[in-house]
């Protein structure tokens, strides 16, 4: 009997072996509000899926009494995939989305009756078929971008008459649209998606939420089935997303949060880390936790991503494992490592070719390619980056995105180049290609704001500086035969491949090395962050590409861009990160 009572302690107490102190404090407080302030790189995920086996194997925790929140389904399945090795595989790990459509899909047939509406696959054809309606004319683009403007709205939590009122004063209106004709489009949407008995993404949680609130069955039943909850990447969370938690919660207090406000990335499309930053206040009886020591990072990195946070709000004074406290069993101390290189290129094209040939030497030297990553601000800064990188013989692959060449406008503008290039000759290779991109919306000057109309003109513009690097004398026929090739040949990979990826993607994610390209003003940040909330959000992007690297991070400007009219600076944000920024003009061209 006595062996029966010491097993399961023994079993748990050994979960907290693998743990350092900050990380035990996590684990072992089980119940009450728990809010866990975890930079980069401090084994969050360890010690949040830690604490929920901890709570299973000591009997506090049920397990299907357990919820874990994440916001990707990657994220969803590495958390039960660590979980499951733990004994905790009953627990639900899932999205937001996932569980609520779980629960709708329970309820609707007891509350409305019959089946779950149909789930609209995406926004633009419906908003298309409105806009007939209302005889407007609205490009591909402007329809994308009105269908982001309907997702922030809802995960913001407004209805459409609050979101006129916003829009009249700080939201930009997709294309040549005025607000009235954005707030018909949005009306006439809602209007044809209930007539259709059709959900959109959204309003799977929107429908979850008010079911919640207006039928006390269902609140019961929900808060019944689950009673404790553990949210990961907390400065992500949406409005819509916290008051569906609430309602989940109830008057409830057992609630574990995890995030890094230096972390946050998506304020664009809702997320505030102000929930995160609140939670003490909005819970007086919570545990608040730091996890500060960095085991993914050497101290030189480590160093360069606190100089760029330092002082910022909810920043996190991060310490390398080889400084300051003892790392965990079966840990290890990190050396100093090499420091932050700062290279500046005199164009956008050797800055490719150069970090192209560094990233060549390093495999040449006995680097494995899966240990190495690129990272940009926008999809369109990989077409010379794929270019450089195929010359130098180095085998990629993108993450996070469709390849370049694999983009719907891309895709058109090689056809129609190729068509016009069959009967245009005698021109100058700048005026035939500039024309076919013209009649596809490219301008010289970029469109303001963000959305997809700026990424269009980004990868016309990039395809515009392909033609600006060409030799001279370069026939129309001859560089269309250049895409052509460029297009064919650029597969996805089956073997060991160096990563590209925005620095979006890249979230959550680390490599051995990491070079961090386009570092010029106009890029990161971005041309359109004008406020200094938006600049803020543009240094917590590099903050995340910089901590993405373990042990060499490598990163570079160029000074001048596609067009050789763009002339830009290096980025404000080098110089916290250097001892010095090269001169551009004196950098390898090679």
């Amino acid at each position: 009997m006595d062996d029966d009572r010491s097993g399961p302690e023994t079993g748990a107490e050994a979960l907290l072996s693998a743990l350092d102190a900050e990380q035990r404090v996590v684990a072992k407080t089980l119940l009450g509000p728990v809010c866990v302030l975890a930079g980069a790189g401090t084994g969050k995920t360890r010690a949040i899926t830690h604490r929920i086996a901890y709570g299973v194997a000591t009997g506090v925790y049920p397990p299907n009494k357990v919820m874990a929140l994440t916001f990707t389904a990657r994220s969803a399945a590495e958390l039960r995939s660590r979980l499951r090795p733990l004994g905790a595989g009953g627990v639900a790990a899932r999205t937001f989305h996932s569980a609520a459509l779980a629960q709708l899909n329970f309820f609707w047939p007891q509350v409305v009756g019959g089946d779950v509406p149909r789930l609209l696959e995406g926004k633009a054809r419906l908003l298309g078929q409105v806009a007939e309606g209302l005889k407007l004319r609205v490009d591909t683009a402007s329809l994308r971008d009105l269908a982001a403007e309907i997702e922030w709205r809802k995960i913001s939590n407004m209805s459409v008459d609050a979101y006129a009122v916003a829009a009249r004063s700080s939201r930009s209106q997709p294309g040549t649209l005025s607000v009235d004709q954005v707030i018909d489009l949005q009306n006439g949407y809602e209007a044809l998606k209930l007539e259709r008995r059709q959900l959109d993404f959204e309003d799977v949680l929107l429908s979850m939420a008010g079911m919640i609130e207006s039928e006390p069955s269902v609140a019961m039943q929900v808060r019944e089935q689950y009673r404790f909850f553990v949210v990961d990447e907390y400065q992500d969370v949406s409005p819509l997303q916290h008051h569906l938690l609430s309602l989940w919660l109830g008057s409830r207090q057992d609630l574990c949060v995890v995030g890094d406000a230096s972390q946050t990335i998506y304020s664009f499309a809702g997320a505030k880390a102000d929930f995160l930053l609140s939670f003490a206040s909005a819970h007086p009886s919570a545990t608040v936790v730091r996890l500060e020591q960095n085991y993914r990072s050497t101290p030189a990195v480590v160093d360069a991503a606190n100089r760029l946070m330092r002082g910022r709000t909810g920043a996190l004074n991060l310490r390398a494992a080889g400084e300051g406290a003892e790392p965990p069993e079966g840990g290890r101390r990190i050396e100093r490592g090499l420091e932050p290189a700062i290279t500046g290129y005199p164009s956008e094209a050797a800055e490719a070719r150069g970090v192209a040939a560094s990233v060549a030497r390093l495999i040449t030297e006995g680097t494995k390619p899966e240990d190495i990553a690129v990272l940009y601000r926008m999809n369109a800064q990989a077409a010379a980056l794929e270019g450089a990188l195929t010359e130098a013989g180095v085998t990629y692959q993108i993450r996070g995105s469709q390849r370049f060449f694999d983009l719907p406008e891309v895709k058109q503008a090689v056809m129609s180049l190729r068509a016009a290039s069959v009967s245009i000759s005698g021109e100058p290779l700048f005026k035939s290609v500039s024309d076919v991109l013209r009649s596809l919306g490219w301008s010289q000057s970029p469109p303001e704001g963000r959305g997809a109309g700026r990424d269009r003109w980004e990868s016309l513009n990039a395809i515009m500086g392909l033609a600006e690097q060409q030799p001279p004398r370069t026939t129309f026929r001859v560089f269309t035969d250049e895409l052509l090739e460029r297009q064919a040949g650029q597969h996805e990979p089956t073997i060991s491949a160096v990563t590209l990826a925005t620095l979006h993607s890249a979230k959550g994610l680390e490599w051995p090395t990491v070079f961090v390209l386009g570092l010029s003003e106009g890029l990161v940040p971005i041309s359109y962050a004008t406020s200094l909330e938006q600049v803020d959000e543009e240094r917590r992007l590099l903050y995340v590409g910089v901590t993405r690297a373990r042990q060499r991070l490598a990163l570079s400007w160029a000074e001048t861009g596609a067009s050789r009219s763009q002339v830009r600076a290096p980025s404000r944000f080098l110089a916290e990160l250097g001892s010095r920024t090269p001169d551009a003009r004196t950098a390898s061209s090679r």
